[in-house]
């Protein structure tokens, strides 16, 4: 009888151990098995997470470019500007008395046609004279600022130069040459600022 009871204890602390066993390894198994869980979960997070950043990589990427050729297109006007106002000074500098000269050639034309008229007396050679040295004061201080007259008679006709009213016919000019001259033209260096008024040759 004695035997029996103690193999019943036996049994049941047996039991009691293996039950507490079977606990120990489940809640041993189960942290390690919701790390490695959480470890994979992470590891499909990390792809997520680079895709993103390639997208955002990407688009600034593209800001960036837009933004240096927004950046080249400013420069590039910048530059036409500056040289713009360049030549516009450099031209303003360059034809400064052009208007001065413009209003005052009336005045040489009038002088050259009182000089080109004949005088038979001694005071009026006398003023013809003092006429003439101011014409020619005057005509220095044009010739000074770049006043170039324009050659016409015996030059062929060039409509950059010259401004043709008539035509004429003379054997002793070829075709399409300046026979006569109206009216002088001038050059203020290199632009015409009144072209010469003239007869061409048939």
């Amino acid at each position: 009888m004695t035997v029996e009871k103690n193999d019943t204890i036996n049994n049941e602390k047996l039991a009691e151990q293996t039950i507490e066993m079977e606990l120990t390894d489940k809640e041993t198994v189960e942290p390690v098995f919701a790390e490695e869980q959480n470890t994979v979960n992470e590891e499909e997070a990390v792809p997520d997470q680079l895709q993103s950043l390639l997208e955002k990589n990407d688009e600034l990427e593209k800001k960036l470019a837009e933004f240096e050729n927004r950046y080249l297109r400013l420069q590039a006007d910048f530059d036409n500007s500056r040289r713009r106002s360049k030549i516009e000074a450099e031209a303003n500098e360059k034809y400064r008395a052009q208007k001065l000269i413009i209003d005052i050639l009336p005045a040489v034309d009038n002088f050259e046609r009182a000089l080109s008229m004949e005088v038979d007396n001694d005071q009026a050679k006398s003023l013809k004279q003092g006429m003439e040295m101011v014409y020619r004061s005057l005509l220095d201080v044009l010739l000074k600022e770049g006043l170039q007259p324009i050659e016409a008679v015996g030059k062929e006709f060039d409509p950059h130069l010259h401004q043709a009213v008539m035509q004429g016919n003379d054997e002793n000019f070829g075709s399409n040459i300046v026979i006569e001259e109206f009216q002088k033209g001038y050059l203020l260096k290199d632009k015409v600022i009144r072209p010469s008024m003239v007869k061409v040759n048939q």
